[in-house]
């Protein structure tokens, strides 16, 4: 279902608690308190309505009964797919339970009266119910086609030498932080690891219901600037990381791809696996000779498993491309990406750890100075400035 970009619900802001001020006059208050009651409820009807709850509870209905059939779990690839989805669909069925619960529950301490106890139970659950609605009128701004699907994230080192693979790796672990906190599955399809630290190339699959809309805001090149923990002369360093993020289409999608087209290429894998798996050449590089792109995949642990992911992989990357080569911006986009250092063109983010702490965002403007919470994951305030932002047509 497409929606309008960011509509706004409710008459625009949720505004802030009023169980919190006892010394102010009953009357006052628990008129407010009513008012309040009105407002987060109509807020909370109309994101249902937007969102199409009625849908997503007959979608869940299916799928649970579609896991319940005898021999679900004979496809095993299958049976991952619909679990996945089954898990993204029970978050959203779930947070919409829990509002309304929360809701019903402000209306009965509404009703009790105004002790000091009962006006910080409700003030406390007040804003547990604010942020819930909040991170669900985000939602409202998933207005891709694609944003709901699961998605691929490939982090290439650029620029800057052994900080850039190191670099790489504290990129990797600030996006699979975020991703498992929205509780997405996120798996390492394909690593390229550098010897004295970190990666040169990394590709993670983000698995469930709205991964590759809340995670597109990371599509670019991220910049760190920091005194290098590798230079013996403690000089400050720059580095880069290029993120590419693209939705996980439908296997139903056509896009032929001709056997001449291809390079294939094996070679034996590192990583999880076991010693079975360093003995052999199981790990598969696939390159697409016309458009020059390049997907590998290690972590099965047999040659077969590994290029059906590949080629799904591949099929992914191709699809994409031509979508925004329809739009005319995969030209811009990619190649942007060939030159990931100070020049770079889509340079989005710049972390900065000294000689002062500071992330700021190029696109939207929105800063953060708690740089050790943005690297262990919480990106959120990026996230919805970047949602709102696109929103908006690309205007701060």
């Amino acid at each position: 279902m497409r929606r309008p970009p960011g509509r706004r619900l409710g008459g625009g802001s949720i505004g802030g608690p009023v169980w919190s001020n006892p010394a102010r006059g009953e009357a006052t208050v628990a008129g407010e308190q009513a008012q309040k009651l009105v407002e987060l409820r109509t807020l909370y009807e109309e994101l249902a309505r937007t969102l199409d709850l009625p849908r997503l509870q007959r979608e869940r209905a299916e799928l649970e009964a579609k896991m319940a059939k005898p021999g679900f779990w004979d496809d095993q690839e299958s049976a991952q797919r619909v679990v996945a989805e089954l898990k993204g669909v029970k978050q959203l069925t779930d947070t919409f339970a829990t509002i309304e619960s929360g809701l019903g529950d402000l209306e009965v301490l509404d009703e009790l009266g105004s002790s000091p106890e009962e006006l910080a139970e409700a003030a406390e659950l007040e804003a547990k119910v604010r942020r819930q609605l909040a991170d669900l009128r985000l939602r409202t701004y998933f207005t891709g086609d694609h944003d709901e699907k699961s998605c691929f994230v490939t982090l290439q080192t650029g620029a800057g030498g052994l900080d850039a693979c190191d670099w790489n790796e504290m990129l990797s672990r600030m996006l699979t932080r975020y991703a498992t906190r929205r509780g997405y599955e996120v798996e390492i399809l394909d690593s390229d690891k550098e010897p004295g630290a970190g990666y040169k190339s990394l590709t993670l699959h983000v698995k469930g219901r709205g991964a590759f809309g809340w995670l597109k805001s990371e599509r670019g090149t991220h910049r760190l600037i920091r005194i290098s923990p590798f230079d013996a002369q403690k000089r400050r360093q720059t580095a880069f990381v290029s993120v590419d993020v693209t939705p996980e289409f439908d296997d139903d999608i056509e896009i032929e791809i001709n056997d001449s087209d291809l390079r294939v290429d094996t070679f034996s894998a590192g990583g999880p696996g076991g010693q079975h798996v360093n003995k052999t050449q199981s790990a598969i590089r696939i390159t697409h000779l016309p458009t020059g792109i390049v997907v590998q995949c290690q972590n099965e642990r047999n040659q077969h498993a590994n290029r059906r992911t590949a080629m799904a992989m591949l099929k992914n990357r191709l699809y994409q491309a031509e979508l925004e080569k329809r739009a005319a911006q995969a030209s811009d986009a990619y190649s942007a990406k060939a030159n990931m250092g100070f020049g770079s063109a889509d340079r989005i983010r710049t972390y900065t750890l000294q000689p002062f702490t500071l992330v700021k965002d190029t696109r939207t403007g929105h800063e953060e100075t708690n740089v050790d919470a943005v690297l262990d994951g919480g990106i959120d305030g990026f996230v919805e400035a970047y949602l709102k932002w696109a929103a908006a047509g690309g205007k701060k």
